[in-house]
């Protein structure tokens, strides 16, 4: 017979709807005893939320414009300017055309190639990119679930970091929401406070947005942020901009 699951550890579960019937019924009850468990629910609740601060991926609409600019560019044949220069100017064009047929299609070819080419390169880049942002959000969902996950937040002006981690999977995540654009150049670093001793945790990919942690928590008293140049740093260069504690 397998054993109920203790209610208090349920609510990292029910705030993303990740509970069955049975188990959700019950712990809707719970949570109107427990001045604990609302509020862990509430946290977990507005954590989700920034879940989809993930910045969206979309493809830039590169063959639409060069084809709008050519049409642009291509010069107009002159109007006829008397019935007389009708048979004239005709002859002429029809004798014309099939070269300049001939040299717009190889023209419209080797452009629509090079294009299709840009283009394709684009949407792997972009699917690529999306595919990573899936990860790292069903990560982040799956942290927010474990029994004993939970999470520490600091908001500073429209900024809002917070870290979410379960000392049993040894695993801990970062969300942010407003924090401040950096320069080209710079980017924001996470870090793992030992005792004072900071440990590299991967880089933010956006000043919005999530990741799980790059390492185990291995006894981390906290995670700090910085900014660093592009590419980041094995050391900090500065104070932590941000510092959430692992308790």
């Amino acid at each position: 017979m397998t054993a109920a699951p203790d209610l208090h550890t349920l609510t990292g579960a029910f705030a993303t709807h990740a509970l069955p019937e049975e188990e959700r019924v019950a712990f809707e009850r719970h949570l109107v005893q427990c001045p604990a468990c609302a509020q862990e629910v509430a946290e977990f609740e507005a954590t989700v939320a920034r879940l989809g601060a993930a910045e969206a991926v979309e493809p830039t609409p590169v063959l639409k414009a060069r084809v709008m600019a050519g049409v642009r560019e291509i010069r107009q044949l002159p109007p006829l300017t008397s019935p007389a220069d009708r048979p004239r100017r005709t002859s002429r064009l029809a004798r014309q055309w099939p070269k300049l047929a001939l040299a717009a299609c190889l023209a419209l070819a080797a452009g629509l190639g090079a294009l299709a080419v840009q283009q394709h390169d684009e949407v792997t880049r972009a699917q690529a990119q999306a595919s990573r942002l899936r990860a790292q959000q069903g990560a982040v969902t799956s942290l927010l679930t474990a029994p004993d996950a939970r999470t520490s937040t600091t908001a500073a002006g429209s900024a809002v970091a917070t870290v979410v981690w379960s000392a049993d999977r040894g695993q801990a995540a970062f969300l942010a929401t407003g924090m401040p654009a950096l320069p080209q150049g710079r980017t924001y670093e996470l870090w793992f406070n030992d005792a004072g001793t900071m440990r590299p945790a991967g880089l933010l990919p956006a000043s919005s947005g999530q990741m799980l942690l790059t390492g185990r928590i291995d006894g981390a008293s906290g995670v700090g942020v910085t900014e660093e140049p592009s590419g980041g740093s094995a050391h900090p260069t500065g104070q932590p901009l941000v510092l959430l504690p692992l308790t």
